[in-house]
């Protein structure tokens, strides 16, 4: 049997992109499980009602690897409950590595699912320990000059062009037309 599982995190989020990927596999209604709670657990009313229907050799398919739980931990434990003790296969369409019908003669499948989903905790952990040092990620915020406020207003009164007015502030064009939206 083939099942899909949906998950949002509340009432109010839409739940239409995961279920369009899900209906590309012509599931019967009764096998779409959906949730909209927080992944903070696995006591979710679906979620729990799916693994009791779940058995050996079914496939579980879901849009992406978050859709299970928010904590790689966690979908770990998740995981290999799923595929060692029920016997059961996952399909993450998002990661389509992690298939674990791939091989399943030799178990290769399974075996590289589960260094994919090591390797993402291991990152995960990574990232939330870098976060509680202090580390900020992506782009550093850029730093203005204390006179921004009068280059804007030349740019506006037309004294001079954006390109010009982006070069005084240090900054691209997109940044300044960002600046001026805000």
């Amino acid at each position: 049997m083939e099942y899909a599982y949906i998950r949002v995190s509340t009432r109010t989020q839409n739940i239409a992109r995961q279920l369009e990927e899900i209906k590309k596999f012509d599931l019967p209604k009764k096998n779409i499980y959906i949730d909209k709670e927080s992944g903070k657990d696995f006591n979710r009313i679906n979620y729990q009602r799916l693994i009791k229907k779940i058995k050996k050799d079914d496939l579980l398919i879901i849009k992406s690897i978050d859709r299970l739980g928010r904590n790689y931990t966690m979908i770990m434990e998740e995981w290999q409950k799923i595929t060692k003790k029920i016997g059961a296969n996952i399909l993450v369409i998002d990661m389509p590595i992690l298939d674990t019908r791939q091989h399943p003669e030799n178990l290769i499948g399974r075996f590289i699912a589960d260094i994919v989903l090591q390797l993402l905790s291991f990152v995960a952990e990574g990232i939330r320990i870098a976060k509680e040092k202090g580390v900020k990620f992506g782009r550093p915020k850029v730093k203005l000059p204390d006179n921004k406020d009068e280059i804007i207003d030349k740019y506006k009164r037309k004294e001079i062009t954006n390109k010009e007015a982006s070069k005084i502030l240090g900054i691209s064009r997109g940044t300044f037309f960002r600046i001026l939206k805000s």
